[in-house]
C-alpha cells in the first residue's frame, strides 16, 4: 500500500485512532514489520474509564469523566500526560496514548506510552474546583499509576499546578512517597530544570536540524508559529534566539503577521500581562486565524491543536518546512499534498519529542535523588534529540518515505526488537 493510499484511508476515518493505525499499517508494510507485533501494536493493552464526582462550590455534586490508556510497556514502563478539555473521549486518549509508545521509542527512551485525561472546561473552573478533580483523578487512578508501572505529565489544560496535587494525592492513598511517578512538577517538589521549556527546545533543535539538510541558513529563514502557550511561546522563543526571524505568532484569541519580524519578547510580555493570551497585542498586524497557517514563511510551527492542517488549507501553505509542535496537527489526507508539494514535514512523534526527553530526565533524577544544572539537561536532550533525527532523517532516505512515516518505522524498529526478545505470552 501507497503512502497515499494509507493517507486517503485514514482520511475516512473519524476515529483518531484509526488514523494512527493507517499510518502505522504503511510504515509496517514498508519494513516488513511482524504481523504478530502489528496485532500486538493495534491493540492498547489498557483502558481505563472512571467517573469522578467533585463538589463544586455552589455546593453541588458534578460527575467528570476521566481516562488513562496504555498502549505498550514492550519497552518499559508506560508514559504520557493528561489533558483536560471538553473534546477529551475514549478514542482520542487511545490514539494519543499509540503516539507516545512511538514517541518514546523514536526518543530512544526505555518506555512504552500512555495517555490521560478528563473532559472538563478547565477555565470555566476555580482553582479549588479544579485540585478536588484533580484529586479525585489521582485516587481513581492509584492502581494504574507507579513510579515503575505508568508516569504521567502534563498536557494541554494541566500545568505543574495539577501534577503537584496529583502526586500528592497519589502518595497519600498508596503510603509512598515516590516524586519519580509524576513529572512536569515544580521544582521545589522535584521537578527538573529545563522541563517547563522541552518541548519547544525540541521543536528548536529539529528545526535547526532539518534547515542544516535542507542546506538553509537559520539567520535567513522566517517562521510562523500557530500556537503561543507553553510549547509555541518557547518555541518562538527559542527560534528567535537562533536567528530565526518570526513573522508569524498566535494563539486561540488572535493571530498576527509582521512580514520584517515579530519582536518575540515583547510578545511574551504581553501575553503575561494579559491572562497569557495575545488579543490586543501591538508589536504586528492582525489577521484572521484561518490565514496564519498559510502566510509565507520558510519554516511552520504548528503548536496548538491537532488537525489544522486538513486538505482544505494543505495546498496554500507556503513553507518548505513544518515541524509540529502540537499532537497530530496534520489530518492523513493532508499528508499527501504536502508530499506532492515537497515540504520537509518534521512530524510530532519526533519534533515535540523534548518534552517527554526531558521527562525521563525528570524521572532518572527522582530516582536517584541527585539533580542537574540547567546546563546539564539542555545539552543532554539536544544531544538525544540530535540523534534521533539523524535516525529518522536517515530511515527517511533508505525506505524513500516521508520523515513521518520514517518516524514511524524509526519506532516500530525499535518495538519489535522489545516484543520479540521478551517473547510470546
Amino acid at each position: 500500500m501507497s503512502t497515499q493510499t494509507a493517507n486517503a484511508a485514514a482520511s475516512k476515518h473519524e476515529s483518531m485512532f484509526d488514523a494512527v493505525l493507517a499510518r502505522l499499517d504503511v510504515a509496517a508494510n514498508l519494513m516488513n514489520l511482524s504481523e504478530d507485533v502489528k496485532t500486538v501494536l493495534k491493540n492498547p493493552i489498557k483502558q481505563v474509564k472512571v467517573s469522578l464526582p467533585v463538589m463544586m462550590d455552589n455546593g453541588k455534586i458534578q460527575v467528570y469523566e476521566g481516562y488513562r490508556v496504555v498502549h505498550s510497556m514492550a519497552i518499559g514502563p508506560s508514559k504520557g500526560g493528561i489533558r483536560y478539555a471538553m473534546d477529551v473521549n475514549q478514542d482520542e486518549v487511545m490514539a494519543l496514548a499509540a503516539w507516545m509508545s512511538f514517541k518514546c521509542a523514536v526518543a530512544n527512551l526505555p518506555y512504552g506510552g500512555a495517555k490521560g485525561g478528563i473532559k472538563c472546561d478547565p477555565r470555566a473552573m476555580s482553582v479549588g474546583e479544579l485540585e478536588r478533580l484533580s484529586r479525585a483523578y489521582a485516587k481513581s487512578m492509584k492502581d494504574v499509576f507507579g513510579v515503575n508501572r505508568d508516569i504521567p505529565a502534563p498536557d494541554m489544560g494541566t500545568s505543574g499546578r495539577e501534577m503537584a496535587w496529583i502526586l500528592d494525592e497519589f502518595n497519600k492513598v498508596t503510603g509512598e512517597d515516590s516524586p519519580g511517578v509524576i513529572t512536569g512538577k515544580p521544582i521545589a517538589i522535584g521537578g527538573s530544570l529545563g522541563r517547563d521549556a522541552a518541548t519547544g527546545r525540541g521543536v528548536m533543535v529539529n528545526t535547526l536540524a532539518a534547515l542544516k539538510k535542507m542546506g538553509l541558513d537559520p539567520k535567513k529563514v522566517s517562521a510562523v508559529v500557530q500556537g503561543f502557550g507553553n510549547v509555541g511561546s518557547h518555541a518562538a522563543r527559542l527560534l528567535s534566539e537562533q536567528g530565526i526571524k518570526i513573522v508569524g505568532i498566535g494563539d486561540h484569541t488572535a493571530s498576527f503577521y509582521n512580514e520584517n519580524g515579530i519582536d518575540i519578547k515583547a510578545a511574551l510580555e504581553f501575553a503575561a500581562k494579559n491572562k497569557n493570551t495575545l488579543k490586543g497585542f501591538t508589536g504586528a498586524t492582525e489577521i484572521p486565524s484561518n490565514q496564519l497557517l498559510i502566510s509565507k514563511c520558510d519554516v511552520l510551527v504548528p503548536a496548538a491543536l491537532q488537525n489544522v492542517i486538513n486538505v482544505d488549507n494543505a495546498s496554500k501553505i507556503q513553507a518548505k518546512l513544518i515541524v509540529e509542535g502540537a499532537n497530530g496537527p496534520t489530518m492523513p489526507d493532508a499528508d499527501a499534498i504536502l508530499n506532492e508539494k515537497k515540504i520537509i514535514c518534521v512530524p510530532d512523534i519526533l519534533a515535540n519529542s523534548g518534552g517527554v526527553t526531558v521527562s525521563y530526565f525528570e524521572w532518572v533524577q527522582n530516582k536517584a535523588g541527585y539533580y542537574w544544572t540547567e546546563d546539564e539537561v539542555n545539552t543532554k536532550h539536544d544531544h538525544k534529540m540530535e540523534i534521533a533525527f539523524e535516525s529518522v532523517w536517515n530511515n527517511a532516505e533508505r525506505f524513500k518515505t516521508s520523515m513521518r512515516i520514517a518516524a514511524y518505522i524509526t519506532a516500530l524498529q525499535k518495538i519489535e526488537q522489545a516484543v520479540k526478545l521478551k517473547g510470546a505470552y
